[in-house]
């Protein structure tokens, strides 16, 4: 299974939604939070070449997107796959 990792900020409806779908699927993943941690700030940014908006999921060296891509990867039936 490809390492999951998604960037959260404080108070987000989408990151909330994002995780879920995750968990449902019984999908691990690792969490940051970016809201007072810059380095992983940075980190995000630059992985996701300049994207400031959380969440911002990767599953390998893959970058996802946000909450509607990875709700999207799921209802094409791509998500079991791309994780695998």
């Amino acid at each position: 299974m490809k390492k999951v990792v998604i960037y959260t900020g404080d108070l987000c409806i989408h990151c909330d939604w994002a995780i879920d779908l995750l968990r449902r699927k019984n999908i691990k993943f690792t969490k940051y939070n970016i809201t007072k941690d810059t380095v992983k700030r940075e980190e995000m940014i630059k992985k996701s070449n300049g994207a400031k908006t959380v969440p911002q999921i990767f599953i390998g060296e893959h970058h996802v997107g946000g909450n509607v891509e990875l709700q999207t990867l799921e209802k094409e039936g791509k998500l079991n796959s791309l994780v695998e």
